[in-house]
C-alpha cells in the first residue's frame, strides 16, 4: 500500500500545485473539501488528469482533516494504491430520507462478495437518513465493517455535494467495497459526551423525525431546554446541544444523535439518525479535553485491535468527526486530530473531515451504526 498526500490551502488554486503528481499511478483517490471547492466544475477534470488511472471519490466537509490538523476551504487529497487488494466502486442517487434503506440495499448488492473486508461510504449530509442507510447495507452485507461518513457544508445546512470522477451532485451515495485476504483494517470510534438533565421519553416519532417527548411537543420542549439565544439560531446551534439516547442497563453512551433540521409547523426534531419512540434522551454537554481524551481513546481502540507489527508499518486512517465537536473545540479543534496521530504514529496517514454523521463499528466490534458526536477511525494497511 502507497499513501501519498497534496493539499490546497484556503488561498491556493488547483494550479498552484506541481505540474506532476505525487503518485499518477494511483487507483484511488479521496478529495475533502469545502462546497465553494467542490462547486467548481473544472475540479474533476483537474483531479482525472493528475491521477488518470484512479476511482476519484469524495464529498463535501465543515472541516477539512489533514496531517497539519485541521483546515476551512482547503482541498485535501489523498492518493492510494493498492499493491495486493482490490477495489469495487458503487453508487446510485437518493431519492428522498424515506428510501435510504432502499438506496442501500441496491449498493450493497453490487458490493457482495465472500472476500469483501470493509466498505468505505460517503453520502450526502442532508437528505439521507444514516441509520436506515446502514441497516440496508447490514441486510445485505451482515457484520461487514463500514466506516465513513455523511458531506458537510460548514454547518451552513443547505446543501452537500459529493464526487465520483466526473461527476459532482447533490444526494449521491458512494460505497467503496475493498477486498482480499491481504487487507488490514481496524477501526474505533469514542465521542466524550457527557448526558445531563432530566431524562425524557420519546412518545412520538417517525424513524428520525421527532414529534413528542413525554407527551409534550419536541421543538418547544428541546427550545425551553437549550435556551431563548441558542434557540434563535436553529437549526445550527442544535450541533452543541446533541441527544444521548440512554440503552438501559449501560452506563456509558454509546448513541448520540444530531439535529440536523426544525419544523415549526408541526413542533418536530429532525436527527442524522433514528430516534425510536419508546427510548430515553437526555441533552448532551461536553469540554474540551473530554473531546480530546475520546479521540485518544477511538485512536487506542484502533492500535488495540491491529497486532502490534501491524502499525508500524504504512497505514492510512480515515478520520471522520462531528461538526459538533468542531464548534466546541473551535480555535482548538487540532489537538484532538494531534491526539490521534500521536497514538497511531507518523507512518499512519491521516485523511478525513468533519461531518453531519459517522458511519464505524461500535467498539471492538464489526457491528457498523451511524454515530454523531463522534470521532471515528477507519484504520487500512496491507500484508505484503
Amino acid at each position: 500500500m502507497l499513501v501519498r498526500q497534496e493539499a490546497l490551502t484556503a488561498k491556493m488554486s488547483i494550479k498552484d500545485l506541481p505540474s506532476s503528481s505525487p503518485l499518477s499511478n494511483a487507483n484511488l483517490v479521496l478529495v475533502f473539501g469545502s462546497v465553494r471547492r467542490f462547486s467548481d466544475a473544472k475540479l474533476p477534470a483537474q483531479l482525472k488528469e493528475r491521477y488518470p488511472s484512479a476511482q476519484v471519490v469524495g464529498c463535501t466537509t465543515s472541516g477539512e482533516i489533514g496531517p497539519a490538523g485541521v483546515s476551512d476551504d482547503s482541498l485535501q487529497i489523498t492518493a492510494i494504491v493498492w499493491e495486493k487488494t482490490l477495489q469495487r466502486v458503487a453508487h446510485v442517487r437518493a431519492n428522498n430520507m424515506q428510501s435510504s434503506a432502499e438506496t442501500a440495499t441496491n449498493l450493497a448488492r453490487q458490493l457482495k462478495s465472500d472476500s469483501l473486508k470493509m466498505v468505505l461510504l460517503f453520502s450526502d449530509g442532508l437528505h439521507i437518513n444514516g441509520s436506515e442507510l446502514l441497516q440496508g447495507f447490514q441486510s445485505v452485507l451482515g457484520d461487514i465493517p463500514i466506516v465513513g461518513g455523511m458531506a458537510g457544508d460548514s454547518a451552513e445546512f443547505v446543501k452537500t455535494l459529493q464526487l465520483l470522477n466526473d461527476t459532482i451532485e447533490e444526494g449521491l451515495v458512494i460505497a467503496i467495497g475493498l477486498y482480499g485476504d491481504h487487507l488490514i483494517t481496524a477501526s474505533g470510534a469514542l465521542g466524550g459526551w457527557k448526558p445531563y438533565g432530566p431524562p425524557r421519553k420519546i412518545t412520538r416519532s417517525e424513524k428520525n423525525v421527532v414529534y413528542e417527548m413525554d407527551g409534550k411537543p419536541a421543538l418547544p420542549l428541546y427550545r425551553m431546554y437549550i435556551g431563548e439565544q441558542n434557540a434563535k439560531n436553529l437549526p445550527g446551534s442544535g450541533l452543541r446541544f446533541p441527544f444521548a439516547i440512554i440503552e438501559e442497563g449501560k452506563r456509558e453512551v454509546e448513541k448520540v444523535r444530531t439535529l440536523l433540521a426544525i419544523d415549526a409547523s408541526n413542533n418536530s426534531l429532525t436527527f442524522a439518525g433514528n430516534v425510536e419512540e419508546g427510548e430515553t434522551v437526555r441533552l448532551c454537554q461536553t469540554t474540551h479535553d473530554r473531546l480530546v481524551d475520546g479521540a485518544g481513546g477511538a485512536a487506542h481502540l484502533v492500535t488495540g485491535n491491529l497486532e502490534n507489527a501491524s502499525i508500524t508499518q504504512p497505514g492510512l486512517a480515515l478520520c471522520v468527526s462531528c461538526v459538533g465537536r468542531k464548534l466546541v473545540m473551535a480555535d482548538q479543534i487540532a489537538d484532538e486530530i494531534h491526539a490521534v496521530q500521536q497514538i497511531l504514529g507518523n507512518q499512519t496517514t491521516l485523511t478525513g473531515f468533519y461531518s453531519y454523521g459517522e458511519f464505524c463499528p461500535r467498539p471492538n466490534t464489526t457491528d457498523s451504526v451511524l454515530h454523531n458526536q463522534t470521532m471515528t477511525i477507519g484504520y487500512l494497511s496491507e500484508r505484503l
